[in-house]
């Protein structure tokens, strides 16, 4: 463990003026405004999931660019109810939409999500 003295003995900068020395400069960067680091945040935590991403990834890859509930359930071994509630987490926040054929709904990746989501998720074709 080192001591006082191992410190003492290392070259120091030089300080600017008005510096804290415990510190570096300033960075001279603006975070991301708050409203758009909650609206990533939520991004980021709906697909902080793995069956979502598995079903992102899955979406990403399929023929139409669309699925079923039905078409998710078996390849992900969970139930219509579970799989319906992972997709209304990822539709509320604007990753897929849906759209209802008969008595199914289908879900797609939202048209303007496709690029982001493409770099997050490894799509398997």
């Amino acid at each position: 463990m080192p001591d006082a003295t191992d410190a003492e003995s290392r070259p120091q900068l030089p300080l600017i003026d008005g510096e804290d020395p415990t510190c570096g400069p300033p960075l001279g960067v603006d975070p991301i405004p708050r409203p758009e680091a909650e609206e990533l945040a939520k991004t980021l935590k709906a697909v902080a999931d793995p069956t979502r991403l598995q079903m992102l990834s899955m979406l990403l890859a399929a023929p139409d660019g669309e699925a079923c509930v039905c078409d998710l359930t078996a390849p992900l071994d969970q139930t219509q109810p579970t799989i319906s509630y992972h997709l209304k987490v990822l539709a509320d926040v604007g990753l897929v939409t849906r759209r209802r054929r008969g008595t199914w709904m289908w879900y797609s990746v939202h048209p303007e999500r496709t690029e982001l989501l493409n770099s997050l998720v490894f799509v398997r074709t």
